[in-house]
Formats: C-alpha cells, sequence, structure tokens
C-alpha cells in the first residue's frame, strides 16, 4: 500500500540525575563529594533510506521514544549517555510541526538531521563544592529532551512529472523509456500511486521520470484520486502533459488540456509556471487534421507540441532528447527551506513554567521541572535548602509569588514542602 503521510509523536530522552555521594576510602579522612554527572539524554535522528518508497513503516506505529541518559555514580563516574534513535524514512520527506504547520526539515539529502535533542545531564555534587560549601548534600536533575508531534508528507523527487487524464498512455510511455513497470491495462484510474523510473538519454546523462495517477476535473477539491498525489508533482523541474488526440474516449483534447491546466493551478499556482512539454498521444487513431488544429492550439500558448504513440515508441526519442536539453538549463529539484523555529527551546529557562494558586493564606506552586529539581534536594541540609532558595529566585518562583499577592508569614506549599514566605 502506497502512504505518503503519516503523523507521529516523538520524544527525545531525558537527561540522566547528578548523583548525590562523597569519597570514602580507608585511610583518607574527609574524601569530600565525588557525585559524578547524569548522561545526555539520547537524540532522535532521521536519515533517509533509499530502501524505503513509503511512509508505510509509520501507519500503525506512530509513537518513538529515544533512550535516556544514565543517572551519575559516586567515584566521580557520569552516566552514560542515552542511544541515538535513528528513524529512517524515504527520500522526499518533510517534517512539519503537527500544532503549528512550520516546517522543520527537509530530507532530501543524505546527511542525518537531529529533530529532537536530548536533555543535558544535570550535574553532580562534585560540581556544587567551593571553598564555603565543602560537603554539598544536593545536585541537578536532567533536562527534559525535547518533544514534537510530526506530520510527515513525501513528496517524491523526480525531474519529470507525467500529468494528463486516466488512460492517455502515462503509465505507458514511463514503461517504454524505463525500466520502471507501472500497470498498463485500458480502463481508468489502473496507476493508483506515483510510479519512479530512470530514463537514460546516454551512458553519463539520465533523470528521473515520475508516473502520476490520472487527474480528472475537480482533481484539486477530491475528485477521482483527488489532489492526494498532486504533491508529488510539486519538486519536478518539468512537466510533460500527455493528451489523447484522438479523443477515442469521446472527450474534446483542448479540453482535456485545458481542464488538467487549471487543476494544477488550483492546486499550486506555481505550477502553472512550470516548464511544460505536450505530447499528444494516440496520434495514429487521430486524423491528420485534427493534430495539426490540436499542435496549433498548444503552441498558441507557447508550449512544444510532439506527436507520439507511446505503445510503439514512435517519435518518442525526439520528446526524450528535448526533455534532456530542457533539463540542462533549469534548476535542481526543489528543495524546501525549513522555517525558523522558535527562540524558546527546551533547554532555555523560558520554559520553567509554574502556576501559583492561593488558597486562603497558602500559595501552593506547581511545575513539572519544579517537581525534578525538588528530587535531587536535601531538605535537612542547609546548604542544599539556600540552594533551592536560588534555584526558586533565578528561575522567577518567587517573583510569580509576588505577582499573586503573597505577603510576608503567608505559607508557600511545593509538592509537600511547605515554609514560610520572608522577604
Amino acid at each position: 500500500m502506497f502512504i505518503d503521510s503519516a503523523r507521529i509523536s516523538i520524544a527525545a530522552g531525558r537527561g540522566g540525575d547528578g548523583a548525590v555521594a562523597f569519597h570514602r576510602e580507608k585511610y583518607v579522612a574527609s574524601g569530600g563529594p565525588d557525585g559524578g554527572d547524569g548522561g545526555r539524554g539520547g537524540n532522535v535522528i532521521f536519515q533517509i533510506d533509499e530502501n524505503l518508497s513509503t511512509l508505510s513503516d509509520f501507519r500503525y506505529k506512530r509513537k518513538f521514544s529515544a533512550e535516556p541518559g544514565e543517572n551519575g555514580r559516586g567515584k566521580r563516574c557520569n552516566g552514560k549517555n542515552g542511544t541515538d534513535l535513528i528513524i529512517r524514512v524515504p527520500r522526499g520527506t518533510l517534517l512539519k510541526d503537527a500544532v503549528t504547520g512550520r516546517l522543520i526539515a527537509d530530507l532530501s539529502s543524505d546527511e542525518p538531521q537531529v529533530i529532537a535533542r536530548g536533555g543535558r545531564g544535570g550535574w553532580g555534587n562534585a560540581r556544587f563544592a567551593t571553598a564555603t560549601r565543602q560537603t554539598p548534600r544536593f545536585s541537578k536533575p536532567g533536562g527534559p529532551g525535547e518533544k514534537l508531534d510530526l506530520r510527515m508528507e513525501l513528496k517524491l523527487l523526480a525531474d519529470v512529472g507525467v500529468v494528463g487524464y486516466p488512460n492517455v498512455g502515462k503509465s505507458t510511455l514511463v514503461s517504454v523509456v524505463s525500466e520502471a513497470k507501472p500497470q498498463v491495462a485500458d480502463y481508468h484510474f489502473t496507476t493508483i500511486t506515483p510510479v519512479l523510473g530512470v530514463v537514460r538519454l546516454n551512458e553519463e546523462r539520465s533523470f528521473v521520470m515520475a508516473d502520476i495517477p490520472g487527474l480528472i476535473e475537480g482533481a484539486s477539491e477530491g475528485a477521482g484520486l483527488g489532489h492526494e498525489f498532486l504533491r508529488h508533482v510539486e519538486r519536478c523541474r518539468l512537466l510533460v502533459h500527455i493528451v489523447d488526440v484522438s479523443g477515442s474516449e469521446g472527450r474534446d483534447p483542448k479540453e482535456d488540456f485545458a481542464v488538467i491546466n487549471s487543476e494544477l493551478k488550483k492546486f499550486n499556482p506555481e505550477l502553472a509556471q512550470r516548464p511544460m512539454l505536450v505530447a499528444g498521444n494516440k496520434c495514429d487513431l487521430a486524423e491528420d487534421e485534427k493534430v495539426a488544429d490540436f499542435k496549433a492550439f498548444v503552441e498558441k500558448q507557447g508550449y512544444e507540441f510532439f506527436p507520439i504513440m507511446a505503445a510503439i515508441r514512435y517519435q518518442v526519442d525526439p520528446l526524450l532528447s528535448r526533455i534532456g536539453a530542457l533539463l540542462a538549463q533549469l534548476p535542481p529539484v526543489k528543495r524546501y527551506e525549513p522555517e525558523a523555529a522558535p527562540e524558546t527551546s527546551l533547554q532555555s529557562d523560558a520554559l520553567n513554567e509554574v502556576t501559583v494558586t492561593r488558597d486562603g493564606g497558602v500559595y501552593t506552586v506547581e511545575g513539572d521541572w519544579l517537581q525534578q529539581t525538588m528530587r535531587t534536594v536535601n531538605f535537612a541540609d542547609e546548604d542544599s535548602l539556600r540552594y533551592f532558595e536560588n534555584v526558586l529566585e533565578k528561575t522567577g518562583v518567587i517573583d510569580a509569588l509576588r505577582k499573586a499577592g503573597i505577603q510576608e508569614g503567608n505559607t508557600v506549599s511545593i509538592y509537600g514542602f511547605e515554609f514560610d514566605y520572608m522577604e
């Protein structure tokens, strides 16, 4: 089954917590703190896999998490970094933020891309030792890893996109000029998935041609196969519009040509400006006057016309030669530039958000990061309490309490730990 869109959730690993430990060794007095740092959480990395052609792997599995970093240990042993998670996708996959629609990455190059970064490892108590604080009994927790909901879209990387009504000979043309073997039959919508074929002009020159499933009037609004596959035309450098000039199915070739061009423009106005060649297929079934009339109609609109019989490869080589000449002049396959990320990140203090609620003279403070910080604080130790006070001040918790109207003598409650507020 061809699947070219999916939605997944990714989570980088959390950083390991720093350790609280003291050196203990025979004949060594006052060994001091030696708690090691926590390891970095694993990143979530996306990598191109040439063996993949669809996003079907993400149809059922939609949650991906990297390994967290290990906690620090005594003897200044740092925790092991979490293993990076590598997610393999087909070339041409776009990653977008499922909430905002922001383009995060265009996975068209071979270089792996880190999409979600693991949390930083927390500091062990050895880092907090000073001349005046020689026995710190606290450490720093690991930071959270980045989490994202992603919408994935596959837009095939092809030099040439073959478009047109169903059953006009698109698949036939691709099958005779390349090694691709799309299904060919005498009925509409034989091709229900895009097919890529490599066309070799000579030993040194080749290009990729995409057979796009047939379009009909209203495709941009969902008719027929709808615009489901039109996204695969957007990257193409050149379009080849195939028309049944014989009108073998009772349609007017001129009207067919106008309808398909209109649907392309409705889907993406840029496609109307894309270079296009017109191939009149089944010309053996049409009268010479009809072919000439259609040629004049096309050329009047500024397009080059090539009469062909795809099934027997009649006059196909001149079309291929012209395609090769145009591609040599056109810019490379379109790559999409990622949009700038918001200034805040999961590692910044801007995310040290808390909520303050008041119940009489008691002010309750809550925040996910704050709960993690409290796990590594020893409230029975004076140095630890002083460190915790500094954290509350630097991260804006005290300012939040003041904005909530706290007065001296009121009680502050933070996940079961209570103290009286003093200015």
